[in-house]
């Protein structure tokens, strides 16, 4: 039990005491000129809720005392005590707590859930029963029905005002748009037929909170339609233009009650629809489960409603669209609608004044303030190439400063490190992971010195990963994007299989220090018609919001060649190429292909693609570089391992390091220490075999011998 909890309820209740004395007071005169003996046994009389009075101050000086330390607070008569001494006294006990690092329970809900002096009482009174049963007998007779004895919205408004304004002030307060009933701190009980007879009680671990025995203030009340605004310095990736700023006092003016930000990504949408809020003089608001109950409290606190449209696309969307149109055709709260595309029934633009606005996405100025304002303590080298490799939102870089905050402190040891060295793995924590039904994610493990390829090959490699840093650069501050049809950076890897291609888009993936998210092709394409196309949105969606490649390994069958309609089906193929060609222009991320044969992709994609590498077989300086990679530094090679005449042999990358893992196989297999030469020619022509070729002993030199022992 927490002693300075009960120090304050205890001050708190006195207050309400004197009140309850005066509701009390006020009712019994009311009686007394309706008074009828012969009723006296079926009502609370005067002398009863005087007896009962008496008990429930008894009650409040009964609570426990604070034991002896820095929360000993004197005790009081409440008869006696003046109000001027009960705020002394509670101001002491305020500071007290203070300067022992906590906070009075009732003042942390008071600041979690912003309640008025006015609240807390309110919040106290229907408290008051769960200490003493008492209390119920003098609500009952404060509402004069015996079968009140619940606190209701009458007996709040009685006991906490007077005045007939001051009257109505309390009973909106204590409505459903108040903050009590909003965040769930006070729930109806029961049926009423009018909202002040309206029976209150306390939510789930509101009492034992208040009590001092613990519990989470945030886990006590929660708004579902309450959004509110970052406390973090992070500016949103949309700013008050001069275009959203006008439509943004049209709103708040009343001269449009319907507006539109098209063109945000899902992430981005909350900080769009905050900046209109901000721009209108508002606050915001978001639909929640009940879009008729939602319009209803919006309007109550004169706030925006914001809804996001992608939900309502289509005949299969997350919300019914006509239902929620019906609804807002009949109300003129104002409006804030976002989406990816725009969301526009005829018939509710028509009875509603709207507006709309297609919202750019942040460059990379725009980028630049973003990462500098969440991390003040990025260099310019630093911060320019954060801008150029992650398009976030307003929400997932204050998700990364927070994670760059919170591991320096544990790295630090008690004395925090530099934020900015932890923010690369914040931005890992944050964005990566995220694989869905059609992708994968693959964290690379391959760095530079992995590559192996001919000069010109690694060159090209090399350009990929320059063009994707400075492509962001060029095309806005140079203006190369007004004369770009697409953006982004998209590759064509072409060669045989197993000559590295998905190993180099594995290495430019990590040179970027970004996320690999391979399509799965078996579940992309589809016989349904039209599931195909949505499996590709949603490859690319994911690429995009998880700021990762998008590699489409063995892409013949997506990006093959459209023909001549014969059948039905030949028809929708070409579909999906069509829109496979849309999709891949309108990407602004690096986009890598694979294709073990170029002629068998669509010429369209060919034209649209920036860098195409062809991979061709490793010659024998590549070879023996190969073979002295695909063994790692703790493998234990014998000395006769001849690297120079197994670089003779015509083999690829993935078939070298097939065959080095065989021959450590063979070499632990046989209970040997070491892998010789003689396991290695094993795992060759196996290799060999796997291929549907022969290794014939002329290619081993002299170490043909070995190939007899394989049999």
């Amino acid at each position: 039990m927490n002693p300075p909890a009960m120090d304050h309820l205890r001050i708190r209740l006195a207050r309400l005491h004197r009140a309850l004395r005066t509701a009390v007071a006020h009712r019994a005169e009311t009686t007394a000129r309706l008074t009828r003996p012969d009723l006296v046994p079926y009502c609370v009389t005067d002398e009863q809720v005087a007896v009962l009075l008496d008990e429930t101050d008894a009650l409040s000086e009964s609570l426990p005392e604070s034991p002896t330390g820095p929360y000993v607070s004197e005790p009081y008569d409440s008869e006696s005590a003046e109000p001027e001494a009960e705020a002394d006294a509670e101001r002491e006990l305020r500071r007290r707590a203070s300067a022992d690092g906590t906070t009075l329970p009732l003042d942390a809900l008071a600041a979690r859930f912003g309640l008025t002096r006015a609240d807390q009482d309110a919040l106290l009174l229907v408290a008051a029963p769960e200490l003493d049963r008492a209390y119920e007998r003098i609500y009952a007779y404060i509402v004069d029905h015996l079968d009140r004895g619940l606190p209701s919205v009458e007996l709040l408004v009685a006991v906490g005002a007077r005045a007939p304004a001051a009257r109505l002030a309390r009973r909106r307060a204590l409505g459903p748009a108040g903050p009590l009933r909003r965040y769930g701190l006070l729930r109806p009980y029961g049926e009423a037929p009018v909202e002040l007879a309206r029976e209150l009680v306390l939510a789930p671990g509101v009492l034992e909170f208040l009590l001092g025995w613990g519990g989470d203030a945030g886990l006590l009340g929660h708004d579902p339609g309450e959004v509110v605004r970052p406390e973090s310095p992070t500016p949103s990736p949309f700013p008050a233009s001069d275009r959203l700023t006008r439509l943004g006092r049209a709103l708040g003016s009343g001269d449009i009650d319907l507006a539109a930000l098209w063109g945000c990504p899902p992430g981005g949408q909350a900080d769009a629809a905050l900046a209109l809020a901000r721009a209108a003089g508002r606050p915001l608001r978001a639909l929640a489960a009940d879009a008729e109950e939602d319009l209803r409290t919006a309007a109550a606190l004169g706030a925006v409603l914001w809804i996001p449209a992608d939900p309502l696309r289509g005949p299969s969307g997350e919300r019914p669209a006509g239902e929620l149109t019906a609804v807002l055709l009949r109300s003129r709260a104002p409006v804030c609608l976002t989406g990816l595309e725009p969301w526009r029934p005829p018939g509710l633009l028509a009875a509603r004044s709207y507006a709309e606005l297609t919202l750019p996405p942040p460059g990379l100025t725009d980028r630049r303030a973003m990462w500098s304002a969440a991390v003040p303590q990025l260099d310019g080298a630093r911060l320019e190439d954060l801008a150029v490799r992650y398009r976030m939102s307003g929400g997932e870089l204050r998700a990364v400063a927070s994670v760059a905050r919170a591991g320096a402190r544990v790295a630090g040891d008690g004395r925090p490190e530099p934020i900015a060295d932890h923010v690369e793995p914040a931005v890992a924590t944050v964005t990566r992971g995220r694989g869905g039904s059609a992708v994968h994610a693959i964290v690379p493990r391959r760095a530079v010195g992995d590559l192996v390829l001919p000069e010109a090959q690694s060159a090209q490699i090399r350009e990929i990963v320059s063009a994707f840093r400075v492509w962001p650069r060029i095309a806005e501050s140079w203006g190369f994007a007004r004369r770009s049809a697409h953006g982004g950076v998209k590759a064509l890897f072409t060669g045989e299989p197993g000559t590295g291609k998905t190993m180099s888009a594995e290495i430019v993936t990590g040179m970027l220090g970004l996320e690999l998210l391979k399509v799965d092709l078996s579940r992309i394409v589809s016989q349904w018609v039209g599931e195909t196309e949505k499996n590709i949105e949603a490859a690319f969606r994911q690429a995009e919001e998880s700021h990762a490649v998008l590699l489409f390994d063995e892409a013949d069958a997506l990006f093959g060649k459209r023909g001549e309609v014969k059948h039905g089906t030949d028809r929708y193929a070409n579909l999906e190429v069509g829109y496979l060609l849309q999709r891949l222009e309108a990407s602004d991320g690096l986009v890598i292909l694979t294709s073990n044969l170029k002629d068998n992709i669509d010429p369209a994609f060919t034209r649209r693609f920036h860098f195409v590498v062809h991979f061709p077989r490793p010659a024998a300086p590549e070879r023996r570089r190969l073979w002295r990679l695909a063994f790692p530094p703790e493998a234990p090679l014998g000395p006769d391992v001849d690297l120079d005449a197994l670089s003779r042999l015509d083999m690829t990358g993935a078939g070298i390091s097939a065959a080095a893992r065989t021959a450590a196989l063979a070499a632990a297999d046989g209970g040997g220490s070491e892998i010789g030469m003689r396991h290695i020619v094993r795992g060759a022509a196996r290799q060999f075999q796997r291929e549907a070729r022969l290794l014939r002993p002329g290619e081993l030199g002299r170490y043909a011998e070995l190939l007899g022992e394989d049999g």
